[in-house]
């Protein structure tokens, strides 16, 4: 997690919001990124998705069967759409979303008995830092 708050940092550097997400498989880091829908056009271009469509290029297969995510933010219904897609173990986010969070704080699409693929999921870890990080730039943002 502390590999996902230095990409949200990194984020934060660019002007982006500051999120940030790394995904582990067996140990290793397999993919990292943070938040880039400003520097690339693309909204699309949240840490999650980034770091996922880099690990699977790192395995060579979009399956990542095993694997862990780490964010800083609970993941939007996209996010977990991908997360959902790309067959993922597990998700460890850091602070909740309650305006668009789609692990617990609006929806529940990780656990959903309606889909064919489940993602344990356990959020509030370092979720202070990662909140005191967004808390920061948004304050900045309004000033």
């Amino acid at each position: 997690m502390r590999e996902a708050l230095e990409e949200a940092r990194r984020g934060l550097a660019a002007g982006e919001v500051p999120v940030g997400a790394v995904v582990v498989a067996a140990g290793a880091v397999i993919g990292r990124a943070h938040n880039a829908p400003i520097a690339l056009a693309d909204p699309t271009a949240h840490a999650e998705i980034l770091a996922l469509r880099e690990a699977a290029r790192a395995l060579g297969n979009y399956r990542l069967t095993g694997a862990t995510l780490y964010v800083t933010l609970e993941p939007c219904p996209m996010c977990c759409g991908a997360a959902l897609g790309a067959r993922i173990a597990r998700l460890v986010y850091g602070a909740r979303d309650p305006k668009a969070g789609a692990v617990e704080s609006l929806h529940r699409l990780l656990d959903d008995p309606r889909l064919n693929h489940r993602v344990e999921a356990t959020g509030g870890v370092l979720g202070a830092a990662s909140a005191a990080m967004l808390r920061e730039f948004f304050e900045t943002r309004r000033e």
